[in-house]
């Protein structure tokens, strides 16, 4: 390797944490975003997600003459049923998430993807028949204990932060059984073409109902709900970029900045209140995710990475 090439590579690495930054910075002011777009309601900010998002990521392709791998998909029922499932999935995930912040419950949320690694380990060992390390065995007790403890203190199942951990796990372990098939833009695009025209009944049903938001709240408003597909495919595209560049461990890190910034968004900045029992919920996940995180830093020394701490999509 020559001097030039070593210096490129190199400089390449050194974008890579960035990029993780990036990604993880947006999706943490996420609930800022989805906030904003008030008084639209869940559904329909989900459908203008969906379908702008298939727009933008359309352009991007179109402008690449990018589609010669939807042929493959298309003559491939596994692969394209399994796309289903997971644009299934993650349509739950986005639906709960953006219904979490418009009725101010951001910390539910932030709970949720607090608990996502340690469902996505749960579901290694109950359907990947993954073996863990004692950490990891612990951290999942702990988590466990965590649900347990704030279904009894709180008096009702914790329905959005389980939901959320549950749904995304689940879209983690679809997309991980299908593989490296697609690239995350082509995935992307595939997964809102599934749930496109069901977006595109939900926005006509919204609008008969006279419940429609799009132009009747000023240019901001707007601006704001034609804007979410680039909201939701840029930070993916950085993701992309920074899991290329940077190793697992130094991903699985960063991967807790979302929910501390959803955190800190709900609490500090749209003054949502969160009760003595949550937090003491909040305590003992954070005691898990400390021994996946020691556990996440001992095997990226050794090598020995088996679990994969997925990327939230709020």
């Amino acid at each position: 390797m020559t001097s030039t090439t070593s210096a490129a590579h190199e400089a390449e690495v050194r974008r890579g944490p960035l990029y993780g930054v990036a990604a993880y910075g947006i999706w943490g002011v996420f609930p800022l975003y989805f906030f904003a777009l008030k008084p639209s309601g869940p559904w329909e900010i989900l459908a203008h997600r969906i379908v702008w998002t298939l727009a933008f990521c359309g352009l991007i392709l179109t402008i690449r003459r990018d589609w010669s791998w939807l042929r493959r998909v298309l003559g491939n029922p596994k692969l394209l049923g399994g796309l289903t499932i997971a644009a299934l999935v993650i349509a739950v995930n986005w639906v709960v998430y953006i219904l979490a912040v418009v009725s101010g419950r951001t910390y539910e949320a932030a709970l949720g993807y607090f608990l996502n690694p340690i469902v996505t380990v749960a579901l290694g060992v109950l359907v990947l028949k993954e073996r863990l390390r004692p950490l990891q065995w612990a951290a999942v007790a702990i988590g466990a204990l965590a649900g347990l403890y704030l279904t009894v203190a709180g008096g009702v199942i914790p329905w959005i932060p389980a939901v959320l951990a549950l749904s995304f796990a689940t879209y983690g372990l679809v997309k991980k059984r299908l593989g490296a098939s697609l690239a995350a833009l082509h995935s992307l695009t595939a997964e809102t073409m599934v749930l496109a025209p069901v977006a595109a009944v939900v926005l006509v049903l919204v609008h008969l109902a006279g419940t429609g938001t799009l132009g009747e709240h000023g240019g901001l408003h707007s601006t704001l709900l034609l804007s979410a597909g680039v909201v939701t495919a840029i930070p993916l595209l950085f993701f992309a970029a920074a899991a290329r560049r940077v190793p697992l461990t130094t991903i699985g890190l960063l991967q807790f900045m979302t929910p501390v910034m959803q955190l800190l968004a709900g609490v500090l900045v749209l003054g949502e209140h969160v009760s003595r029992q949550l937090w003491v919920g909040f305590g003992i996940v954070w005691l898990a995710l400390v021994l996946l995180t020691v556990d996440l830093i001992r095997s990226g020394r050794a090598g020995r990475n088996r679990v994969d701490l997925e990327v939230p999509e709020p």
